[in-house]
């Protein structure tokens, strides 16, 4: 399990997203908000959601990819996924992310 020390004690008193990795969950009108944490090695399969989501790599590092292009995303860099388009994350470092999930 990754660390989630780095955030506030008020983001860690929010609800656990159930999923597959460790997040907090902040629900937003039209717009869930996590607080996600990955060990180092996490890999998320190619899969799609029916969500808008832009995210911030708040630590570490996440290696996303789209259509066969692998971009390296780093602390302190967004990311866009369109809804419906596949994708998958790897994260080979520990890292933490803010991640907007707008739904359509």
């Amino acid at each position: 399990m990754a660390s989630t020390n780095h955030y506030p004690d008020l983001i860690k008193q929010l609800p656990a997203f159930d999923g597959p990795f460790d997040a907090y969950k902040l629900a937003a009108n039209d717009c869930d908000v996590l607080f996600a944490s990955y060990p180092a090695g996490t890999n998320i399969p190619e899969h799609t959601h029916d969500t808008e989501n832009v995210g911030i790599i708040t630590k570490g590092v996440l290696l996303l990819t789209i259509a066969g292009e692998t971009q390296r995303i780093g602390t302190g860099q967004w990311y866009h996924v369109p809804a419906n388009c596949p994708h998958s994350a790897e994260f080979p470092d520990e890292t933490a992310e803010i991640e907007f999930w707008f739904h359509q």
